[in-house]
């Protein structure tokens, strides 16, 4: 029994979700990145009102902590298949935080007849979404405040009736 349930984005969320995506890139990405790329990937000091209009903007699936309250994760599911963010708190990793996300963005990919998923994935990321049936289409480099990092896009096919399990 997950100790943890997944809502909708609220207003008022995007202080917490911030704080999740600093914890995640520099708590478990940085076993796969320098202190130089992960401090340009997620700096301490960002622009909040633009951090808050891209969370309204994504309207992303928050997993919270049962009985704390604490976010333990959050991903987003776009029109286009996109999967624009996809982060898990440190202190819940390895808790089956991604997978129930991950399960949810299957569902909802149903629901709104999404028949792609893609995704820009980090280097940490790519077992998972190898995991779950992504394939890696290309390699890449994308640059942030000057530094390099690498990842992946990856993409899956969907099977109608995929998302139901």
């Amino acid at each position: 029994m997950p100790s943890f349930r997944i809502r909708n984005f609220c207003p008022g969320d995007e202080p917490a979700l911030r704080a999740v995506f600093h914890a995640s890139v520099h708590g478990l990405a940085c076993k796969d990145y320098t202190a130089e790329q992960l401090a340009a990937w997620a700096p301490l000091h960002h622009d909040a009102v633009q951090w808050a209009e891209r969370m309204r903007a994504n309207q992303p699936f928050i997993a919270q902590a049962i009985g704390g309250g604490a976010i333990a994760g959050f991903a987003d599911l776009q029109a286009s298949g996109t999967i624009d963010m996809f982060f898990v708190a440190p202190a819940f990793a390895g808790q089956g935080v991604a997978r129930a996300l991950m399960a949810h963005l299957h569902a909802q990919a149903a629901q709104r007849g999404i028949t792609r998923l893609h995704a820009h994935v980090s280097l940490t990321a790519e077992p998972f979404f190898a995991a779950q049936g992504f394939a890696v289409e290309a390699r890449q480099q994308v640059e942030r405040a000057g530094v390099v990092l690498h990842n992946a896009r990856m993409a899956k096919a969907l099977v109608m009736g995929e998302g139901n399990s």
